[in-house]
């Protein structure tokens, strides 16, 4: 793609489809924000609620011009080096996760169990990938 902002747009769903998902299926076990307890159903249905309209919201924003969106709010570029610090935070975060030594499990879904070690790590490689894609667009000539 020679459009780098449609590809981090690209990169960014996927992104977020995975993470939506692993959250989604964390705090249908009862997990919550770094491993700690979820607080009751009705807190999974807020939080899958509002991932999911970002999950569509920011590649949509992201993946090509929006007149009212640069004119009162951001350009695109700012937009994607904001997002680029947010997911180097991201990064940052479940690399933590990932090197804990005293990390728990959840049931997986075809049987045995999922470390939490081992989900960062699938975490990470995604954020990783997705701050990439959103790293270049950001920091790249815009097309004309």
């Amino acid at each position: 793609m020679r459009d780098g902002f449609r590809a981090a747009a690209l990169a960014y769903f996927a992104y977020g489809v995975v993470y939506w998902i692993g959250g989604v299926y964390l705090l249908w076990h009862g997990i919550g924000v770094e491993g700690g307890p979820a607080r009751g159903r009705s807190l999974l249905s807020v939080w899958a609620l509002a991932g999911l309209v970002l999950v569509f919201l920011i590649p949509f924003l992201l993946g090509r011009r929006h007149a009212w969106f640069e004119r009162w709010i951001l350009s695109r570029r700012d937009f994607a080096r904001i997002l680029a610090l947010l997911l180097a935070f991201r990064v940052f975060k479940v690399a933590q996760v990932a090197l804990r030594e005293d990390g728990g499990s959840v049931p997986a879904p075809w049987g045995g169990v999922i470390t939490f070690r081992a989900g960062a790590l699938v975490f990470l490689a995604v954020t990783l990938t997705a701050l990439a894609f959103v790293v270049r667009a950001a920091w790249r000539a815009e097309p004309s």
